[in-house]
């Protein structure tokens, strides 16, 4: 399920005509809730990855037990797409071109992911701060957060935009120090 070189190259135009359906249709938010909602559905189950990735199971009972799962819960034309995956031997991929349609929706959005890795769980007012620092920084109209916890870190957070890395922990801030002693 993980992104490979292959998987994102079948996943690119999968993911542009899901972009060309959602415009056309006035759905990209929608799309991007689905596709979130996807993404959430194949991480936390490994059952369900396993399912996708099982090539003994026929297309017919792989459809059934996704159109059970999903439900009414993602919009009809997701629920079709899905099925043209299966069709076409690609729900393997299911979760890179759910990735690479939002990064295609947070381009059209003019929006940055900020993966943001801190010590405990930051509060509401934390995350507002650190979206705001990162659209000062990035130029960005809006920022998505993908946050984690590393009690590694011991405090503070890193933050990384793109291929920028903001450091501002207590464990970067140490690593820092040792250098510039061992330095002098």
């Amino acid at each position: 399920m993980k992104g490979n070189l292959f998987g994102e190259a079948v996943a690119e135009p999968y993911a542009e005509a899901m972009m060309s359906v959602a415009q056309s249709q006035n759905l990209t938010e929608k799309f991007g809730e689905d596709a979130r909602g996807l993404i959430e559905l194949v991480k936390s189950s490994p059952e369900l990855q396993k399912f996708l990735g099982d090539p003994l199971v026929p297309a017919g009972k792989r459809k059934e037990i996704i159109r059970q799962i999903v439900g009414d819960q993602i919009h009809p034309f997701m629920v079709k797409f899905l099925m043209l995956l299966v069709d076409k031997k690609r729900i393997l991929f299911l979760e890179t071109i759910c990735q690479e349609y939002l990064n295609r929706l947070r381009e059209l959005n003019q929006t940055v992911l900020a993966e943001v890795t801190s010590a405990v769980e930051l509060s509401e007012e934390q995350k507002h701060s650190v979206r705001e620092r990162v659209k000062s920084l990035s130029g960005a109209h809006e920022v998505e957060l993908a946050t984690k916890v590393d009690r590694d870190l011991i405090g503070g957070v890193i933050i990384k935009v793109g291929s920028q890395v903001f450091d501002a922990s207590l464990r970067g801030q140490l690593r820092r120090i040792s250098l510039r002693l061992s330095n002098a």
